[in-house]
């Protein structure tokens, strides 16, 4: 179960993964769109998992009505802000959302620099009416090739005060991180912290590129690295955190089953491996269920999920001194903030 002492912290959050399906609904009917259903439970597995992917990109097929209804930059706003107040009614303290501006604005030729700063506002928005602390993430998307990504990170760039980190997500088997490096080296260099997807669609190799060429701090996933046992050295020895993400997993087929998810092997090798969610709102979850379900049939432990709440904190990008305001705000009986 859930230690109440520590923060509840979800690191690997995709925003445009966790639309409401009633905001989809919604929004279809705000702008006339062609929505494969008009009611919540026909609407349900156009836009949920309910069986397992034959792989990564099947399941980034999911967010079709995800993104198909971000038809202005007000409604990419409005799920900011409710990806934050899900948070919140879930008993979060803090969450870091990530999201690929050029992803959410394609379907309807948004500006990208537009869909970072109405994501930011109405996270910021939700974040003083909740008190739950979110950070950005912004993705470059691997899917869309290098050149691409360059404008891609420039409509991050130049929102940097908005944005506390970039991540390279997409399709990793068809586009790996060599690809990127000078992109994520500009990144780097503009101050932003750095978390890569990395071996869930590719092997070892990819997570150690993500590390060693990219200068990863976390690893998004990191499933294959159990594969090599110098690699889950090194991680251990660079503190390097993995976002592990047990239910996607399983639902991508990265894994055949929760009890051969790697999480438990990670964490009896001391490596820094939180528990997170992905794409809630297409795995149709919570963290809590990730906590509470997922991971005791993954094979963890009270002291392993507990653990596991402690790299959260000790991983997420924030300071030391907003982390401890975290600790004390638990300590205190106060959930959020």
């Amino acid at each position: 179960m859930i230690d109440p002492t520590l923060p509840l912290i979800d690191l690997h959050h995709h925003l445009d993964g966790s639309l409401r399906l009633e905001t989809i609904l919604d929004l279809g009917r705000q702008h006339n769109l062609p929505l494969p259903a008009w009611d919540l439970e026909g609407l349900r597995p156009h836009v949920q998992v309910s069986e397992k992917q034959p792989g990564v990109m099947a399941f980034i097929e999911k967010f079709k009505w995800m993104t198909g209804v971000l038809a202005d930059l007000d409604a990419c706003r409005r799920v900011a802000y409710e990806n934050v107040e899900d948070a919140a009614r879930e008993g979060l303290d803090y969450i870091e959302l990530r999201f690929s501006p050029v992803f959410m604005a394609e379907p309807f030729g948004l500006n990208p620099r537009g869909v970072v700063e109405a994501v930011a506002d109405g996270a910021a928005a939700a974040a003083r009416a909740t008190g739950v602390r979110a950070n950005l993430i912004g993705i470059i998307s691997r899917t869309y090739g290098p050149q691409a990504a360059w404008g891609e990170l420039q409509a991050i760039l130049e929102c940097r005060d908005l944005v506390t980190a970039l991540d390279l997500a997409g399709d990793e088997a068809n586009y790996p991180g060599s690809l990127f490096v000078e992109h994520i080296r500009k990144a780097r260099d503009a101050g932003l912290r750095i978390t890569i997807h990395a071996g869930e669609a590719a092997g070892p190799e990819s997570v150690r590129q993500a590390v060693e060429e990219l200068g990863a701090e976390r690893i998004g996933h990191a499933i294959r690295a159990v594969e090599d046992e110098a690699l889950m050295d090194l991680l251990a020895r660079e503190r390097i955190g993995i976002e592990a993400n047990l239910t996607s997993n399983v639902q991508t087929s990265s894994v055949p089953d929760y009890p051969q998810h790697p999480l438990r092997r990670f964490l009896e090798r001391g490596l820094l491996a939180s528990i997170n969610t992905d794409d809630p709102g297409i795995s149709n979850i919570t963290l809590r269920y990730e906590y509470e379900v997922a991971a005791p049939a993954a094979g963890l432990t009270q002291a392993d999920i507990r653990q596991a709440q402690i790299n959260a904190l000790e991983t997420a990008f924030l300071s030391a001194d907003e982390k401890q305001h975290l600790l004390e705000r638990r300590a205190a009986g106060q959930p959020h903030g």
